[in-house]
């Protein structure tokens, strides 16, 4: 027995292989898609535990050997008769479909079958879970978050759904190693939390309500807004799905605590009939946690609720990364994290791949590259751009290559899309990435009708297809002072890749 920060005697259950071989449904399970991001750092977090981990992929990649190096044993060959007799549960990836040849052969076993979120929710119940949701910058906020809590001595294991090279040892710490995961012990050692059980962190996503199978501690939610409408149908069912997020979080006596966004939020929707305590940041002088930024520097300063102010000096532009830090600082200090180290760590913190990311530059060209796919994040990420590097000033423009991710997410949204892209000074759009939509779907909307949308807004755009053509055109675009911003959740990075190697043959692309 410990005593809460609230001073409330609670029981401790340790996460170990006799309770994950209990809550897994036995102690040699069996990982399908174990090359993904989420899935290999949960098939270290387990193996961890003493489980026996295999797993197969569909294709090799450094991911599967650093696994294979870490004695975790890894397939490539898929087909039902692979699947080992000794394999008493079998996790799946949420990319693995139900007519997966080894997920047939499970079925007809009997086995227990598990989805990602399933098994990441059992191994959160034994641990100090921080859970991370909101339609936006949840890989960010995990990934500085996890570096911070490394650098303040709490020793966190980390999951998240991006590379962060500073992930592993702090971004304080000297080595380097792009990776998606970090473990840590089994118990806090530092802090006033100190002797807890170890923090687990993770991104809590909404799709498919993956949400609901976590169980944390301390939650975070950021902006709510529409989106996978062709899971939801509404923003109000959204809503209605971060609000049983919500009821998850441990009550108060037991250290349980929201921290939601004071805007933008639907707080009161979401809080309602909350056990856990609550507590708002944001922007807004009446929120809990205040915050400051100043863009051009990118000065961020936040006041915690008993008046005491801190601030760092971010590398990351845009008032939306200032909320992401400021987020991962108040649940640090939630968790009883020192401050300033907190502080220290976010001014060090060099980002992660695919979210704002120098790629580097060519000829007097600038070249980054981001993940985002919604509207508010196109819009967030150029409007961040022009205003910490600001082009137009020595006569550069931003040029930005959109790939738009679903054809039910682009239709969906389409007029907001066209009104997202405002700062940037041309606009070329590839194909929509096609996946999980049904062919209906991909007749009802195309790349020429965003271009079209584009065009009526007074915003230059072109539809341009295939990658190779993109990067030619480039070529012939861009000169010193632009900003190229390569942006989409697919493919599309191969495009910013393509441009800085000048190769334009197929080998990138």
């Amino acid at each position: 027995m410990v005593k809460t920060p609230g001073n409330s005697d609670i029981s401790i259950n340790q996460t170990s292989l006799s309770r994950l071989t209990i809550e897994l449904g036995g102690q040699r399970p069996f990982l399908i898609g174990i090359g993904g991001c989420g899935m290999s750092a949960l098939a270290r977090l387990i193996g961890e535990a003493g489980l026996d981990i295999r797993g197969c992929d569909s294709t090799p990649s450094p991911i599967t050997e650093a696994l294979s190096q870490a004695s975790i044993s890894v397939g490539f060959d898929e087909s039902a008769a692979q699947l080992p007799e000794d394999v008493d549960v079998v996790i799946a990836s949420a990319a693995i479909k139900p007519d997966h040849p080894m997920m047939i052969e499970a079925t007809r076993r009997g086995l227990t079958i598990m989805s990602y979120p399933e098994a990441l929710g059992v191994c959160m119940r034994g641990r100090t879970g921080i859970a991370i949701a909101g339609t936006h910058g949840k890989s960010t906020t995990t990934a500085m978050l996890g570096c911070a809590l490394t650098d303040a001595k709490i020793e966190p294991s980390v999951i998240v759904g991006a590379t962060c090279p500073q992930l592993a040892n702090g971004a304080l710490g000297e080595n380097r190693s792009p990776v998606g995961y970090r473990v840590g012990e089994s118990k806090i050692p530092n802090g006033d939390w100190t002797g807890w059980p170890g923090v687990l962190l993770a991104e809590a996503c909404e799709f498919n309500r993956s949400f609901h199978h976590l169980r944390p501690t301390i939650g975070s939610i950021s902006q709510i807004e529409a989106d996978h409408l062709d899971i939801y149908g509404s923003l109000d069912a959204v809503v209605e799905a971060f609000a049983e997020f919500a009821q998850l979080i441990a009550p108060r006596d037991q250290g349980g605590k929201l921290i939601i966004a004071h805007d933008g939020a639907h707080r009161r929707e979401v809080t309602a009939g909350l056990a856990c305590s609550v507590e708002t940041i944001g922007f807004n002088p009446t929120a809990d946690w205040m915050i400051g930024y100043e863009p051009t520097t990118g000065e961020v300063s936040v006041c915690e609720p008993e008046g005491v102010t801190r601030s760092w000096a971010l590398t990351m532009p845009g008032e939306h990364n200032a909320f992401n830090s400021a987020m991962a600082y108040a649940i640090g200090r939630s968790v009883g994290a020192d401050g300033e180290l907190l502080a220290q760590s976010f001014q060090a913190f060099a980002g992660l791949d695919r979210r704002l990311q120098l790629l580097g530059t060519r000829d007097g060209v600038r070249v980054y590259d981001d993940y985002g796919h919604h509207p508010t994040e196109i819009d967030a990420t150029l409007r961040a751009l022009v205003q910490r590097e600001n082009p137009h000033k020595i006569g550069g423009r931003l040029i930005c290559v959109f790939q738009p991710h679903q054809h039910s997410r682009t239709r969906f949204f389409l007029d907001e899309f066209a009104t997202s892209f405002e700062h940037a000074d041309m606009v070329i759009v590839p194909h929509i990435y096609f996946v999980r939509d049904s062919e209906i779907e991909k007749h009802r909307v195309s790349s020429a009708d965003l271009v079209d949308k584009l065009r009526a807004r007074k915003v230059r755009a072109m539809h341009l297809y295939p990658f190779e053509a993109i990067i030619e055109q480039l070529e012939n675009l861009c000169r010193p002072g632009d900003l190229l911003v390569v942006m989409g959740a697919g493919p599309v990075w191969k495009i910013g890749k393509g441009y800085l190697e000048g190769k334009m043959d197929g080998g990138v692309v």
